[in-house]
């Protein structure tokens, strides 16, 4: 496999201090959790910082590499053991509108850019539909489209004021959904229902914007999920743009797939990245796949991922007394909300 098209890959990885960190490949991307990060209050945040840089300059001498963190707030929240419990979406939404959405998505984006990361997959842009076991809950601002994309846009402009990129997710939307995709593949029968979901898209989604599309499957993707149908991506009946990514390629509502088909649908689909993230085997078979596709398949989508690598800002620099008066600053918003 060619260097480049190891670059269509945002893949996790093992290891909390970047000598730790054996990929056997250069990725374009990497997407840290909970296993990278020291839960240390006290030493996490710079040993965080002293990760992430190592790994740029190892892996983005020639461009910077697209870091990224699922920071949301409430359930999915990489950083809680080092700053406590904070709101989910829908909670900072219903109790302080597109004001507090504004603010939380600055907050997070604060904190973010001074640890390194370029991009936080997030906000959550499902309408909330109370379900309990479809692993969205209260991530979710609103079962109202309307209302799901101003608490969405406001949570995103606060973010990315910051510098760092957010991402819409999971497109065309899960609402409705009774199956986790991280266990399986959903499927929504409503073709009503599924044009509701994405007409949230609608009014945040454009071709710069980052789009995390799910593993679900709905009527206009017959036997495949959406993820992997260019009807539901590039394609989709909607007309919504963005910088398509797939979620997670290893996740239960994929899998049925093997990797080979995996990562073609994927860029038949029109992605512009491979995201893999849980284990050295399948980060490893997704770039192996990749490598054995011809160029005219994944040549486009490797511009495409460079042009937004060239657009990354410098990072921060990291500060502990920063970090500290950010860190007062966000439980002082914690405790606002509540």
């Amino acid at each position: 496999m060619s260097q480049s098209q190891q670059q269509l890959l945002w893949t996790g990885f093992r290891g909390l201090d970047a000598a730790e960190v054996d990929l056997p490949f250069s990725p374009g991307g990497l997407i840290l959790f909970a296993r990278n990060l020291d839960p240390s209050p006290a030493t996490g945040p710079a040993r965080c910082r002293a990760l992430i840089d190592g790994l740029q300059g190892r892996f983005g001498a020639e461009l910077p590499l697209a870091v990224a963190l699922d920071q949301e707030g409430g359930p999915v929240s990489r950083l809680r053991p080092w700053v406590g419990a904070t709101p989910p979406l829908r909670q900072i939404w219903t109790r302080g509108g597109a004001k507090a959405c504004a603010r939380w998505g600055g907050l997070w984006g604060e904190g973010l850019a001074l640890l390194g990361f370029n991009v936080d997959f997030a906000p959550v842009l499902d309408l909330w539909d109370g379900h309990p076991g479809a692993g969205i809950g209260d991530r979710a601002a609103s079962p109202d489209p309307t209302e799901a994309a101003e608490a969405a846009g406001a949570f995103l402009h606060g973010l990315e004021t910051t510098g760092v990129r957010g991402c819409l997710k999971h497109f065309p939307g899960l609402g409705g959904t009774l199956l986790d995709s991280h266990l399986g593949l959903p499927e929504l029968a409503e073709a009503g229902r599924v044009d509701r979901n994405a007409s949230a898209f609608k009014a945040l989604a454009h071709p710069d914007r980052l789009v995390m599309v799910a593993h679900l499957r709905t009527p206009a993707s017959g036997l495949w999920p959406a993820s992997l149908h260019r009807g539901s991506v590039a394609d989709n009946p909607w007309g919504i743009q963005g910088r398509f990514l797939p979620d997670d390629l290893e996740m239960g509502g994929c899998s049925d797939w093997g990797w080979d088909d995996r990562v073609r649908l994927s860029l038949e689909a029109g992605h512009q990245w491979l995201l893999v993230c849980q284990t050295p085997a399948g980060w490893t078979a997704c770039a192996e796949a990749a490598g054995r596709l011809p160029e005219s398949l994944w040549g486009p989508a490797l511009e495409t991922t460079r042009s937004m690598r060239r657009h990354l800002p410098p990072a921060t620099p990291f500060d502990p007394e920063t970090w500290q008066a950010w860190l007062a600053r966000l439980q002082a918003a914690v405790e606002e909300i509540h």
